[in-house]
């Protein structure tokens, strides 16, 4: 017969063993992957899926593969043409060695984001304010590659950086909107110029086409004329030029004498 001693003993034994068995299962997701130290070396990394380790002796660190996304906080500095700014950026990068990430630095996240920092300061310093504005995509790649090759032997890929916002002092916003307003107003005035040479281009052909042709004259005259007869409720004064008066006298006559031919026609039949 069974005494409560080994009952409690039989417990004892049981919960060591589930104890053991659950620290010594370990589950590694797709994503991550284990370092395995036994007795403080390392012997590698596994995973995905399931394995054992033995408790006590070994232990294992899991590292997380996936990209990441580090903001960089806001830094002051100045740029190569002594402007203040201020400038934040956000960084991209994904552990490839998990081993190095772990062994080779303390803290591989803590580490990227005080390397970025300390690049970003640096890049900006050796840039002037128009490149910054207007150059990003360069400066952009200029610091991953930079950080790339700093956080190489951390195990670290770092896929991308961009600069999130540029502060610049109320001053030097004032002085460039004033800047822009001016490039606006000289671009405007450029098309006025342009347009006004294209309308005296015009009005050169049409007096040179007059000149040969001065019929085209009086003609555009009559034209006129004729626009602004069409309104009955306007009385209307011109003072002809001779030459239009003699026109007149052509037409008139030439309608006259067609009209005696066309009625001596008739009288003939």
């Amino acid at each position: 017969m069974a005494t409560p001693i080994g009952f409690f003993t039989a417990a004892i034994i049981l919960l060591f063993i589930l104890i053991f068995l659950s620290s010594a299962i370990k589950i590694v997701k797709e994503y991550e992957r284990a370092v395995i130290f036994r007795l403080g070396r390392v012997v590698g990394a596994r995973g995905p899926g399931l394995f054992f380790i033995i408790p006590i002796f070994e232990k294992a660190v899991i590292v997380d593969l996936r990209t990441q996304v580090l903001d960089v906080p806001v830094q002051e500095t100045i740029t190569k043409d002594n402007v203040p700014v201020r400038v934040n950026a956000v960084v991209y990068f994904r552990v490839v060695d998990p081993v190095k990430a772990v062994t080779q630095v303390k803290n591989y996240i803590m580490a990227t984001s005080q390397i970025s920092q300390t690049t970003l300061r640096s890049v900006i310093g050796q840039a002037h304010l128009d490149e910054l504005l207007s150059e990003r995509d360069k400066l952009n790649m200029q610091l991953q590659r930079i950080i790339d090759e700093a956080t190489d032997p951390w195990g670290i890929k770092v896929t991308a950086v961009e600069i999130k916002d540029v502060e610049l002092p109320a001053g030097m916003q004032r002085a460039m909107a004033k800047q822009a307003e001016a490039e606006r107003e000289r671009r405007a005035r450029i098309l006025l110029a342009e347009a006004e040479r294209q309308a005296a281009e015009k009005l050169r052909e049409a007096a040179r086409i007059i000149s040969e042709h001065p019929m085209a004259l009086q003609l555009r005259t009559l034209q006129t004329i004729s626009d602004v007869a069409s309104d009955k409720s306007n009385v209307i004064v011109l003072t002809l030029p001779m030459e239009m008066l003699k026109l007149f006298k052509t037409l008139s006559e030439a309608a006259e004498a067609y009209r005696e031919k066309v009625e001596k026609e008739k009288e003939k039949e």
